[in-house]
């Protein structure tokens, strides 16, 4: 049987916090694929960027780009306020990524959201077995992590 698709980048889709995520305008753009008879969508690698934001330059094999969590979500979930998202700097415009006020507000944004998420203490069970499941890789990315941070961002052969 002979199949298409489309390639498009999940940061080129609508969104109103900086960039396109995996929220309500993937779901739509999956629901417009499939009733235009496309039967694949073909995305960039979704791993963490660095310096130069190049999908193809990804400090993990395993670990998403915190960009494409929907902040909408995170807000019906409780877990942030839009009025907290909207505190933060996002960019010019809505039609283009701005990776510098991206990369400012969105660990800021998902802090919160992780501390609030930790305060209500659900899906502590979920979250409990995410780590174990994924241990093998987890702890030493956010090592890598904090010491990147710790080292002002610097490529780790500066360090």
């Amino acid at each position: 049987m002979r199949t298409s698709g489309i390639l498009m980048p999940v940061f080129s889709l609508p969104g109103k916090y900086g960039i396109g995520t995996f929220g309500k305008e993937a779901y739509n753009f999956v629901d417009f694929l499939k009733k235009a008879g496309q039967t694949y969508w073909q995305i960039l690698p979704i791993g963490t960027t660095s310096f130069g934001d190049s999908p193809y330059q990804s400090f993990s094999s395993f670990a998403g780009n915190p960009y494409f969590i929907d902040l909408e979500l995170l807000c019906s979930d409780g877990y942030l306020k839009t009025n907290e998202i909207e505190a933060f700097d996002w960019g010019e415009s809505e039609d283009r990524v701005d990776y510098e006020k991206l990369y400012n507000s969105r660990y800021r944004v998902l802090k919160i959201a992780f501390g609030r998420f930790k305060e209500k203490g659900e899906n502590e069970a979920d979250y409990k077995s995410f780590l174990k499941e994924n241990d093998y890789w987890l702890d030493d990315y956010a090592r890598f992590c904090a010491l990147k941070n710790l080292h002002g961002g610097a490529s780790f052969d500066l360090w």
